[in-house]
């Protein structure tokens, strides 16, 4: 026999809640929701624990200044607690001004020592004109006298002093078109003549082997030469040969 049920029934009776809505429905939605602020608080403590360890291995200037000055402050305090500071070391202005002279009196006589080496280097004599050929000797020569040596070389080749002095002369002259003539130190003088151009000029003062002309061919000359002279005792004095002379200061032609 079947129960009559009526509209009334399915009014009181609760309605029983469908698969669908046991999987959709309110109460799982509620149930979610519950669980979110776990899930949110685990992430949020995930994430300090991340961001601490980006930070302690990425240092920063800013960061590794920080622990610098922060040592330096421990270190600090620590010797103070353990004893006495340390005084700071200094000297006297005096001292500091006797050191400063010492200094300068070192390299003073060092910078002399180094000008004296460089001296003691030097010629003191060498040779007019580098890889010349004499063609004419201090002799007689048609009829006349040749009162200096000739040493041929190509055009514009160097002439140099052949010892120090100081230019006595320099410009055109009878004979030799160019010339300069050089006092020494012992009193002799040197002449070089026939040259392309002059490059001192009278009063200056010239070493061993400075260049002090271009060679050539001016004057009364058969080709390019350097005619070299040597004055005894002054611009007026005996002329002499000069291969001697130069051989006693050490020059060979």
């Amino acid at each position: 026999m079947s129960a009559r049920i009526d509209d009334a029934d399915l009014l009181e009776r609760p309605a029983r809640p469908s698969a669908r809505r046991g999987q959709h429905g309110r109460p799982r939605r509620t149930h979610r929701l519950h669980r979110r602020p776990l899930a949110l608080l685990v992430a949020l403590v995930a994430g300090g624990l991340a961001a601490g360890v980006v930070g302690f291995h990425g240092i920063t200037p800013a960061s590794a200044e920080a622990t610098s000055v922060l040592a330096a402050r421990q270190a600090l305090d620590t010797s103070e607690q353990g004893g006495e500071i340390m005084p700071m070391a200094s000297i006297t202005e005096a001292e500091a001004q006797a050191r400063l002279q010492e200094v300068a009196a070192s390299r003073a006589a060092r910078a002399e020592a180094e000008a004296a080496a460089r001296e003691a280097a030097r010629p003191k004599a060498v040779l007019p004109v580098n890889g010349a050929r004499l063609t004419t000797c201090f002799c007689m020569r048609w009829g006349t006298m040749h009162w200096g040596i000739d040493l041929a070389a190509p055009m514009l080749t160097p002439e140099y002093a052949a010892m120090d002095g100081v230019v006595l002369r320099a410009g055109a002259a009878s004979g030799f078109g160019l010339a300069v003539y050089i006092l020494h130190e012992n009193g002799d003088v040197t002449v070089y003549g026939h040259m392309e151009k002059i490059l001192v000029k009278v009063g200056d003062y010239v070493e061993a082997g400075q260049q002090i002309a271009l060679l050539g061919q001016r004057g009364q000359s058969t080709g390019p030469h350097l005619h070299f002279e040597v004055h005894q005792g002054g611009i007026n004095g005996k002329k002499i040969d000069p291969i001697p002379w130069l051989r006693e200061r050490g020059v060979s032609i």
